[in-house]
Parts: structure tokens; sequence; C-alpha cells
């Protein structure tokens, strides 16, 4: 199964939901701690549970868009752009047990060992993309 194209946005929504749920309870939270929208660009929250070293006392979210895939960012203000911590590289949509192990990766890598990117701004211009979910 395909994730739907953006001209059919209920089916879309749908399928995201779906992927997105699989994501979260791989990495051990709850659909609460969850959203998504589709709108002019398509995009995933999910609140994470832990802190990455070199940012402690910071909350983390996971974040997606169609165009970029999964991020860990550090929580901001609402309005202020997230600080990103790291990107899982490949297909904009994997297995939710990859994001399980990229996340786990992520909070148990010494602050010591240095940033796994720079930290910067996010910005999202997501575009819709196609997802095998098979």
């Amino acid at each position: 199964m395909s994730l739907p194209a953006a001209d059919d946005p209920h089916s879309l929504r749908r399928e995201l939901v779906a992927y997105v749920r699989e994501v979260a309870a791989a990495v051990g939270v709850s659909v609460e701690c969850t959203s998504c929208e589709v709108s002019d660009t398509v995009t995933a929250y999910v609140a994470l549970n832990g802190r990455a070293p070199e940012f402690p006392g910071q909350d983390l979210m996971l974040l997606w868009n169609a165009r970029q895939g999964w991020a860990v960012s550090v929580e901001t203000a609402p309005g202020e752009p997230a600080v990103l911590v790291a990107r899982l590289d490949g297909d904009v949509t994997p297995e939710p047990d990859l994001v399980r192990r990229f996340v786990a990766a992520l909070l148990t890598t010494p602050a010591d060992a240095g940033p796994r990117i720079p930290p910067q701004p996010m910005r999202d211009h997501g575009e819709p993309r196609r997802r095998r979910l098979a």
C-alpha cells in the first residue's frame, strides 16, 4: 500500500495518521503525543520522552515532513523555529523500527561525542511523496 497522493487529502491523512501511530508505538509514546497535518504541507509531530545529552533539560520532538522525512529537534516556544538535533537520512518514510533505532541511538550517544550536525533552525516546505507501507 502506498501513501496516497496529495490530490486525495482524506486518504493521505488517514494513511499518514496510521504511519505516525506505528512510529509512536515504536519509539514508546502514546498516540496522544502525536499530531499530523495535511494542508499545503504534509507534516507530523511526535513528542519524545527522552532528552539528547547535548541538550540537557530540553524536551525533544520527532518531526516529519513529506520532503525530508524524520528529524529530531529541540522543543521550542510556539512560533519559534525548531532547533534541529539530527535528521534520519534515506527513505522519507522508513519503517517504524528504523525510526526507533535512530531515536534510541540519538538518546544514548554521549554528549562529548560532539553534535551530529550543527544545530540549526528547521523550515518545513513539505511536498507530497509516496511511501510503501507493506
